[in-house]
């Protein structure tokens, strides 16, 4: 059974070709998924009986459904329990900044990459998202902003799971995404982090993709960083910064470089000098993040003092930054918090269905 939402236009024109129909009835389908946002075929009603009969016999609509919602007590961020077809659940966060709306979109239930400090990481792998199931989290944000007379215009991928470790399906829900005839997200408006998959960060800089990209870096030596982060074992300094620097000027843009400030583990100013001697070859740009504390791990985030001095040494280096703003650590909706096991300790006795 095909996820319509899992086919981009070209796909789908192909599916309805194979079917003996035109690119016409591909667009009218087309319109009925992401104008008029249908929850099944039989909603169908304009197109064609035959059509509609071969629809619902061989393809599906599958939107996400709400399993629970709870909003940050600041009010700026609501996070949502969705389930998928299969049953798993993932967690899609609605962040609020001013004069901007982003969703925070998963690619995976579960990641298998281990990041010691991130509470997905320390659920494991379970399986990729579809392209479908990426994007269907993006229409269910868009829909909580219509009813609020508002329109989603930002999205991060920087949920659950590692979007490289999915290329394919991340970069198919992508295209269907920036679509001028859905969402129409500007590509530029879409960042997608990675911890550092090097041969997916090669690949993303030979494609003509606007989107913008986050490493996450966290150590300015392969022990500190392998310490942290895993997938450093396989792909070090080295190699990860080769890579940058290809991308960079391959696509002549920056990169967002993401240091998850731990104290006592990485946020010294010695560090600070590491991390300033590393990157002063790449066209870099980075986001400091105070630590989001998660039960599994028994770090804490670094003092606010210590923070502007690590940021003090970067600017000596001639690097910009920027203090990330903390959004919704108090449901666990903040970076490297999204987890959908263990939910008691994440605050769901707090949380309520989503009418």
């Amino acid at each position: 059974m095909i996820n319509l939402y899992d086919l981009s236009l070209p796909d789908l024109e192909s599916l309805l070709a194979a079917w003996g129909y035109s690119r016409y009835h591909a667009d009218r389908l087309w319109a009925y998924l992401y104008q008029r946002r249908v929850q099944s075929v039989a909603e169908m009603v304009e197109l064609r009986p035959e059509l509609r009969q071969k629809l619902a016999a061989d393809t599906a609509v599958h939107p996400l459904t709400t399993q629970l919602a709870t909003d940050s007590s600041d009010g700026f961020t609501r996070k949502f329990l969705l389930g998928l077809p299969d049953g798993q659940t993932i967690e899609t966060v609605l962040m609020r900044f001013k004069g901007r709306a982003t969703a925070c979109l998963s690619t995976q239930v579960g990641c298998a990459m281990g990041c010691v400090f991130c509470a997905t990481g320390q659920m494991g792998f379970t399986r990729h998202l579809t392209p479908g199931e990426i994007v269907t989290q993006a229409l269910y944000i868009d829909q909580c902003l219509q009813q609020k007379g508002e329109r989603l215009r930002n999205i991060v991928l920087m949920g659950m799971g590692e979007p490289l470790h999915n290329y394919e399906n991340t970069m198919t829900a992508i295209d269907i995404l920036t679509h001028p005839k859905s969402l129409a997200i500007a590509p530029k408006h879409i960042t997608l982090s990675t911890v550092g998959i090097v041969p997916g960060i090669l690949r993303l800089a030979d494609e003509d993709r606007q989107i913008r990209l986050a490493v996450s870096l966290h150590g300015a030596t392969d022990a500190e960083r392998q310490a942290l982060v895993p997938p450093a074992r396989r792909w070090p300094l080295a190699d990860l910064m080769d890579a940058c620097r290809y991308y960079t000027q391959k696509r002549n843009r920056h990169i967002f470089f993401e240091w998850t400030l731990i104290e006592g583990k990485n946020d010294s100013t010695v560090q600070a000098h590491a991390l300033g001697q590393l990157l002063q070859t790449v066209d870099a740009h980075v986001n400091l993040i105070p630590l989001n504390p998660t039960p599994g791990y028994g770090g804490q985030p670094t003092s606010r003092p210590s923070v502007k001095q690590f940021q003090g040494i970067l600017t000596q280096y001639g690097l910009p930054s920027t203090v990330r703003q903390r959004r919704g650590i108090d449901i666990a909706a903040g970076c490297g918090q999204l987890k959908v096991t263990g939910l008691e300790r994440a605050g769901v006795k707090n949380m309520t269905p989503d009418a």
